[in-house]
């Protein structure tokens, strides 16, 4: 009997099931104390910025008083102090979070849809297909971004947030496209892309059924490392005056004050909550980006 179970434990050999990509995700974040750390950070972010505008109405937190103007930390009740038209600092930086932070959302929705789909075409089919699309996104690359933009804001009409994210995206894709090509460049000469096509499947059927979920580790990876990107250009925009409108709170419009020496010096209040807090936001997604790459590399060890 002991020998029949013995044979019988051997025959039916539990097999263990190779860890799902959100698991390997999670254990490496886990692992990794600052990544832990700045995903908590994220998580406070969104719920500081997000949470706390809605208990906000923005036509108040914009609306101008000189009498309450350049009130330092802490005085009459205003935590971060006033600007120089008496509005909450406060107020404007969980407003102006919120607005950065859905730009570089919007933005990269928008950027990593068309590089996917565009870099999908020119990796899979490849020869001159390929070669138009490539130097196509040679072209875009090679214009110069940030005057472009900034000579557009100034002449298209009834200028807006909608206007602002349409422009980043339109210089943002080319790179998105070249970065998940050459990921599709690998994957067109595997097995399971030959077999496929050898059983008469679509070319599209292969590559959003067959090729895209084989590099999903590496489009999550690219989508929060460009998140951070597009804040930091929407922020860059803003700063210099040629971002969101002067009425829109962003990061970026409150970091301007520092363009003024003596905000610099005296009322730091007016620039360094922005400061930090856009600082903050870069430093963990880019520490939970790492972490992302690294559960990436793993899982495909694993496969």
């Amino acid at each position: 009997m002991a020998m029949n179970k013995e044979n019988n434990k051997n025959k039916n050999p539990q097999v263990s099931l190779p860890d799902s990509g959100f698991r390997i995700a999670m254990r490496e974040i886990w692992q990794d104390k600052i990544a832990r750390v700045a995903l908590l950070l994220i998580f406070l972010i969104i719920l500081f910025t997000f949470g706390g505008s809605l208990f906000l109405n923005k036509g108040q937190v914009t609306e101008i008083n000189i009498a309450d103007a350049y009130y330092g930390w802490g005085e009459a009740g205003h935590l971060l102090g006033t600007d120089d038209g008496g509005r909450d600092i406060l107020n404007l930086l969980m407003i102006g979070g919120r607005n950065s932070i859905m730009i570089g959302l919007s933005v990269t929705a928008i950027t990593e849809s068309a590089g996917l789909v565009i870099g999908l075409l020119a990796g899979y089919y490849g020869g001159v297909i390929d070669a138009i699309i490539m130097r196509i996104v040679d072209f875009v690359q090679i214009l110069p971004q940030f005057p472009i933009i900034i000579v557009l804001t100034t002449v298209i009409p009834n200028y807006n947030a909608v206007t602002l994210v349409l422009l980043i995206a339109i210089f943002g894709w080319p790179s998105t496209a070249r970065y998940y090509r050459s990921f599709v460049l690998s994957q067109r000469g595997r097995d399971y892309v030959l077999a496929s096509k050898t059983s008469g499947s679509s070319d599209l059927k292969i590559m959003f059924r067959e090729v895209l979920p084989n590099i999903t580790s590496m489009i999550i990876i690219d989508l929060v490392l460009t998140i951070a990107g597009n804040i930091g250009i929407e922020t860059t925009l803003s700063f210099v005056g040629y971002g969101l409108p002067p009425t829109t709170p962003s990061l970026g419009t409150l970091i301007g004050f520092a363009n003024d020496p003596v905000n610099v010096i005296n009322r730091p209040w007016l620039w360094l909550p922005a400061t930090i807090l856009l600082l903050i936001i870069c430093l963990s997604i880019n520490y939970v980006g790492r972490a992302l790459q690294r559960a990436g590399d793993a899982r495909q060890r694993e496969n």
